[in-house]
């Protein structure tokens, strides 16, 4: 490690601004009308917390059972609701928002250098209406859950279950609004309210990530709440949309759902990405590699999830000339993917590299994501996919992605960012550690799985033969841990609140516009307009300069 770049920076000396957006006003009406974009992520974060745990509670249920073939602690039906509940609490209701409406509400403007969003009070709404959504959903599992899996395959969804299917699509419905109104109010704010001097080409990565994400967001959320719709619609009333004794076609759920909900993994994966472009040339003290080819890459991703949804149904009966052009799209989509990932290890290469907690989460984040998307190119192949689909192989490749790369950029993000959001610092050694539980626990829980998916084990069964138990029991052992990895942070962060350090306003020693305020930043951010005179990442000479 270089001599000139230590760990963190904390300044005892540094003292919080009287006045900031947490204590401007501390009253419950302040912040639940408030129309500050740092106090509305605030509020998201602490929602999706919440939802997290719900989902958690529910993954924990499953695992459970797993750990004997006979399906002894649930019951058959208890056990789909109790992993449908998962899927659904987990992807609509955490891992869609967690990035977006949290880190993305807080430091869009920050690092535009704009005052707020474009549309503050859209942006209040947008939460309001995520919890309309939301609370539809949680009133479902009150009464009892849903049994279709996240995904509501037709005719079962429309016709043969006998769970509280309607409920639960109409607030996933409902919720999709709040993801388009934050969509756009991105991608307005970074088209019109870039401070001087911010070209596109010195935007920050994640500010890219982000714009990808929501363009995503706009374009493809309206096909899954269309889709719901007439799901609910058939349910009720029987109009013969997709079931094939009316006239329907179920494969035409299938279409119109994974259109949407393919998109859907880079809304997810996309502001995670971004996080990590801006935690590794802070971390190694280097510029990044590559800039416009990251740059690039992250609109060639959105561009190219829309292209390779049918993926998903190669065993649903779909032409075999169309499942060859999908499977080699799905294969051109990995190339972006890859480009990111060469170029954050390239920019890893000869960088003075400091272990502070959100490095670990982004090395962490990389090797799994890493495995993720290799496996991803398994499903992708015809022949592979036939045998591994409907296996734990899904789930494994699934969790890789979504967990090992969503969840660990998110607490990535969440670390790098704390000291900026709330002035303080947290204990390091707790943080590594729990950052350590996180990726053992992970790896233990889900590399059983591809084994066991190769063996032939069906996901969403409850019972299975014995010979498969001791990958189930290391997959459970696995959860155990990541669970105490998850709860860690919750402690020693809520801790830091009130006996954190001082953090000062860059404690990383890091670029960007959100470091050149306060920590916490003033209500409106900054107290004069910034001006952006040098390139991203101005950590030390150009690519190919000494």
């Amino acid at each position: 490690m270089s001599p000139a770049v230590s760990d963190v920076v904390v300044t005892e000396q540094y003292v919080m601004p009287e006045e900031h957006y947490i204590n401007s006003d501390t009253s419950l009406k302040s912040w639940l009308l408030t129309v500050d974009h740092k106090r509305i992520a605030i509020l998201y974060m602490l929602t999706i917390t919440f939802f997290f745990f719900i989902g958690g509670f529910m993954a924990s249920l499953v695992r459970l059972e797993l750990l004997t073939p006979a399906g002894d602690l649930l019951e058959s039906d208890t056990y789909n609701r109790a992993f449908s509940m998962h899927g659904v609490m987990m992807i609509f209701f955490f891992l869609v928002p967690s990035v977006p409406a949290t880190l993305g509400n807080f430091l869009v403007p920050l690092m535009v250098g704009a005052r707020d969003l474009a549309f503050p009070r859209i942006n209040l709404l947008s939460w309001y209406i995520f919890l309309v959504g939301a609370s539809f959903a949680v009133s479902a599992m009150v009464l009892g859950g849903v049994d279709t899996g996240w995904t509501f395959y037709t005719p079962f969804s429309t016709t043969f279950s006998n769970s509280n299917v309607i409920l639960t699509a109409v607030g996933i419905l409902i919720a999709g609004f709040a993801s388009i109104f934050t969509g756009l109010n991105f991608i307005v704010t970074v088209h019109r309210m870039r401070a001087p001097g911010m070209s596109w080409f010195r935007l920050p990565l994640f500010i890219w990530s982000q714009y990808a994400a929501s363009l995503i967001m706009v374009l493809g959320t309206p096909v899954i709440a269309i889709t719901l719709a007439l799901v609910a619609l058939e349910r009720g009333f029987h109009i013969g949309i997709f079931d094939p004794k009316l006239g329907g076609d179920p494969i035409l759920f299938q279409h119109m759902f994974w259109f949407y909900s393919h998109p859907a993994v880079y809304i997810m994966i996309l502001p995670g990405m971004g996080v990590i472009s801006e935690v590794i040339p802070a971390f190694a003290h280097k510029r990044i590699f590559g800039y416009k080819a990251v740059a690039y890459s992250s609109i060639a991703i959105a561009v190219f999830g829309f292209l390779v949804w049918a993926h998903h149904m190669f065993i649903a009966g779909i032409s075999i000339y169309a499942a060859l052009v999908f499977s080699l799209v799905s294969f051109i989509v990995a190339i972006p993917s890859a480009i990111k990932v060469f170029n954050w290890s390239a920019t890893l290469y000869k960088g003075s590299i400091r272990w502070n907690t959100p490095m670990l989460y982004a090395f962490g984040f990389i090797g799994l994501f890493t495995i993720g998307g290799l496996t991803g190119l398994f499903l992708a192949s015809l022949g592979l996919d036939v045998h591994l689909t409907e296996t734990y192989f899904i789930v494994a490749h699934f969790h890789y992605v979504m967990v090992g790369g969503m969840v660990l950029a998110y607490l990535c993000g969440i670390h790098f960012w704390w000291p900026k959001m709330t002035g303080r610092m947290y204990p390091e050694l707790p943080a590594k550690l729990s950052a350590l539980l996180v990726f053992v626990g992970f790896n233990l829980t889900f590399m059983p799985q591809f084994i066991l998916g190769y063996l032939g084990m069906p996901r969403r069964y409850h019972a299975y033969p014995p010979e498969w138990q001791v990958f189930n029991v290391l997959s459970s052992a696995g959860a155990s841990i990541l669970a105490i990895g998850f709860l860690m942070p919750m402690i020693y962060l809520v801790w830091s609140l009130k006996y954190g350090k001082i953090a000062g306003p860059n404690p990383w020693q890091a670029t960007g516009l959100e470091w050149e305020t306060s920590s916490p930043p003033p209500t409106h951010n900054f107290l004069e307009q910034p001006i952006v005179t040098s390139e991203p990442y101005n950590y030390g000479p150009k690519e190919g300069e000494v």
